[in-house]
């Protein structure tokens, strides 16, 4: 079943924040929306301009009309404005039996305020009926009737002592907080925490995450999930919407989030047009090619190292905020691929046999360190793995000896032009340091130049077959770039 959701909450004209910031949300985690209107505002990047609050027949007009007709799986609430629209959606709540998230809309990210001063006994009333609230710090404060908190261990003992007293999860914001961290913490009424690290974006561009935060959690807690993976799965689809904000070009003020850059990047993936070249600007070889062939297959391979550098994916594993579970992801997928690679390698015979037996060994040994808990025998290969695999072993194993030998060369020479550039990020402390060690170290290094050297001498024997294996140097070049961007692509469809 697809969540059926109802937003209840106020407007934003430019299409931020408000119901329809709540009813892009609910889509993008996969849900339908509905939408009842509390207070009709008049609001822009730049700030608020008036509100206007139509009569409470109205209110409960709308109301009436979902509850009459259309099943609800979840509830969230966003701005209300007054004492007495707080109570009417109290008690429409409280006849509810699905979850219900609030989201205590009481300042705009512009400072404006967006509730009664009056309203906020009522708010903390209308908190006993919910089961997730979501304030922000600010907004934290007041309904904890407490100073800010300037830490993150102040506002997760602040949203503690929240939880207990209405008996419901708090979702703490770490937005407000300064320094490189925006980390979000679900704390339960029993004090358990369960804190989500959150990489702090440079952007004004802000605008209406708070709303649309929670309408992706409450879609994902009517879909079925845990609390604890639905506000990972929320955290997560807000952050990347934050990171490409700057890109929509919204406004001279505090622009809204890009709800919809995660669903614009899935069907891009999805993409069924036949691949073509890729138009980003080569990268020079730190590891030089051997000869002017391994030149042309470099010239090939070149632009798709740009492709992958400007991955996430890559940007995080080389400063070391890359989520765990996407680097087991990453490393579950590559020890599957590393079998069928030594497949092919072992069926050119010579050196890439022996590199079969004894390189790919050392890899496989990183991968048993990470995979000691989930074995790679248990596991099964991604689309995107198996379509890389089945190109290696059907160039390896239908073609002549140099297209073979170009198809599998980029597993070699862009891992070790990737290592050796996210090496210069590595440290004794980094997460991923025995993974940066591996391709980027001399070892690793060897090989590749072992590899390059072997391709050139077999295309001097066969230069008639240049550019077939160049095209099979581009292909797997392409595979590259989608066998590690899938794995920034998991979560979206949890």
């Amino acid at each position: 079943m697809i969540p059926r959701i109802l937003s209840i909450a106020g407007t934003d004209p430019t299409g931020g924040a408000g119901a329809q910031a709540d009813i892009k949300s609910i889509s993008a985690a996969g849900g339908f929306a509905y939408s009842v209107i509390t207070s009709v505002v008049s609001q822009n990047t730049r700030g608020v301009t008036a509100v206007h609050t139509p009569p409470p027949e109205t209110l409960l007009s709308q109301l009436a009309a979902v509850r009459d007709d259309v099943a609800i799986d979840a509830v969230k609430i966003g701005m209300l404005g007054s004492i007495e629209v707080t109570e009417i959606v109290a008690a429409f709540v409280a006849k509810l039996d699905c979850p219900v998230i609030l989201d205590p809309v009481m300042i705009a990210s512009s400072g404006d305020r967006l509730l009664a001063s009056d309203a906020e006994q009522a708010v903390l009333a209308l908190a006993h009926h919910a089961d997730v609230v979501t304030p922000n710090l600010p907004e934290l404060a007041v309904l904890a009737e407490e100073p800010v908190a300037d830490t993150i261990e102040a506002a997760i003992a602040q949203a503690t002592r929240l939880a207990g007293k209405i008996n419901a999860l708090v979702l703490m914001k770490g937005g407000h907080l300064c320094g490189g961290q925006a980390d979000n913490a679900l704390v339960s009424p029993d004090g358990s925490v369960h804190r989500i690290p959150v990489n702090r974006v440079d952007t004004s561009n802000t605008h209406g995450t708070g709303c649309s935060l929670s309408s992706a959690l409450a879609t994902k807690l009517a879909a079925g999930l845990s609390p604890n993976d639905a506000a990972e799965w929320a955290t997560r689809w807000i952050h990347e919407s934050i990171r490409y904000a700057d890109e929509l070009h919204i406004g001279d003020g505090n622009g809204p989030v890009d709800h919809t850059h995660a669903l614009r990047r899935m069907t891009a993936a999805a993409s069924t047009r036949p691949w073509e070249h890729s138009t980003s600007a080569p990268t020079e070889a730190r590891l030089a090619p051997a000869g002017p062939y391994t030149e042309r297959l470099w010239q090939e391979s070149a632009p798709y190292l740009t492709d992958i550098m400007a991955l996430p994916f890559i940007h995080d594993l080389g400063s070391g905020a890359l989520r765990h579970a996407d680097f087991t992801f990453y490393v579950q997928q590559d020890a599957l691929y590393l079998n069928r690679y030594a497949t092919a390698l072992r069926k050119l015979g010579g050196d890439w046999a022996i590199d079969a037996d004894n390189a790919i060994e050392v890899e496989q040994d990183m991968h048993r360190t990470w995979l000691a808990h989930s074995p790679a025998a248990t596991l099964s290969p991604s689309p995107v793995t198996r379509a890389y695999t089945d190109f290696l072993v059907a160039e390896t194993h239908a073609k002549p000896q140099a297209i073979g030998e170009a198809a599998v060369l980029p597993c070699y020479w862009l891992y070790f032009e990737v290592g050796t550039r996210l090496a210069d990020r590595n440290s004794a402390e980094h997460p991923y340091r025995k993974w940066l060690d591996t391709y980027s170290g001399p070892d690793f290094e060897n090989s590749a130049r072992s590899a390059v050297r072997r391709i050139e001498r077999t295309l001097e024997q066969s230069p008639e077959l240049l550019d077939e294996a160049a095209e099979a140097c581009r292909l797997a070049s392409r595979h590259e770039v989608e066998f590690f961007a899938q794995a920034d692509r998991a979560w979206v469809s949890n």
